[in-house]
């Protein structure tokens, strides 16, 4: 009887260690959370010493694959602790406060974007899922910088590809008082969708160079068949170069002509092919160039957040 009951104890704990384990493979496995009070989650630039210009709020775009921690669990976002992690969204961070820090004040957060791996699903419904937790730190970050910046100052946000994706929540997330400090927002490849425009009042379609309280959206092609739906905006586009609406050829750098499809709300271009940009996985610059779009208008954008910033001041002021 002693031996059966030993033996039914044994069992009830080899059970339950086992149903443990299989808790613990099936909980995802989340990075520790950013504190935004700490100057590490950020890239910073105050080129700004007599305070004319402008907040510029940037969100980077995705940098990391799905990888592997030391216990072996697949995790899905980046680390913003991991040296490494944030090394290689610096690149990008710093390399677009080159043009948009000069006169400015310039923020850039760390936060854990989700992996790749979420996007070349192609599903709408996984992708919101994995990028919940990316957006929420967004919000973080923007509440901390609100906190920061001074009062009367013209606010831009902007941001490439996930970083897009991040602005168009941000519009959605800001108060109407944040919203009537808004030169405009850059959501610089990635879409802006009609659910968007019907939900979001704080969403409204540039419609020229000067217009403020906008948000400029654009993903560029090399021809309308290319168009990624993951990406590509269903609703409203700007060509960065003349801004327009309509499909009123633009020439850029002398030999490269950016013309907007209002049906397709894609910039076309020609005389560029976008060859220091390689396909990856079959899924980003196949035919569309995603990865060009905060560089090849980047004299463009510089030019212009400075012009929407002036006409908001003297809106304002």
């Amino acid at each position: 009887m002693k031996a059966n009951r030993t033996f039914l104890q044994g069992a009830i704990i080899i059970i339950l260690l086992c149903m443990s384990a299989c808790d613990n493979k099936d909980k995802e496995v989340i990075p520790e959370a950013p504190d935004y009070a700490n100057s590490a989650m950020w890239i910073t630039e105050d080129m700004d010493p007599d305070g004319t210009g402008a907040d510029i709020f940037y969100v980077v775009s995705t940098w990391e694959k799905d990888w592997t921690d030391e216990k072996g669990n697949t995790i899905h976002y980046a680390d913003v602790w991991n040296p490494r992690h944030c090394e290689r969204m610096a690149i990008e961070m710093n390399k677009a406060a080159d043009y948009m820090a000069p006169g400015n004040r310039y923020w850039a957060p760390y936060y854990r974007h989700a992996t790749i791996e979420a996007f070349l699903t192609r599903d709408e419904e996984i992708i919101q899922e994995r990028t919940r937790l990316a957006m929420k730190d967004v919000c973080d970050a923007f509440d901390c910088f609100l906190k920061q910046r001074e009062s009367g100052r013209p606010l831009i946000i902007a941001g490439f590809s996930q970083g897009g994706m991040a602005v168009v929540e941000l519009l959605k997330y800001m108060d109407d008082t944040t919203y009537s400090q808004l030169a405009a927002a850059y959501v610089l490849g990635y879409k802006v969708t009609d659910e968007d425009l019907s939900t979001c009042d704080h969403i409204k379609p540039a419609q020229g160079a000067n217009d403020i309280g906008v948000t400029i959206c654009y993903n560029t092609v090399k021809n309308v068949k290319y168009v990624n739906p993951v990406i590509a905006s269903t609703s409203i586009a700007i060509n960065p170069v003349n801004w327009v609406t309509d499909a009123t050829p633009a020439v850029l750098h002398d030999t490269i002509t950016v013309t907007l499809s209002p049906e397709y709300h894609v910039l076309v271009v020609e005389g560029y092919d976008g060859a220091e940009y390689p396909p990856f996985a079959n899924f980003i610059n196949v035919g569309d160039i995603h990865s060009c779009e905060p560089w090849l208008y980047s004299e463009c954008l510089q030019e212009n957040m400075a012009l929407r910033a002036g006409v908001w001041r003297a809106a304002n002021l």
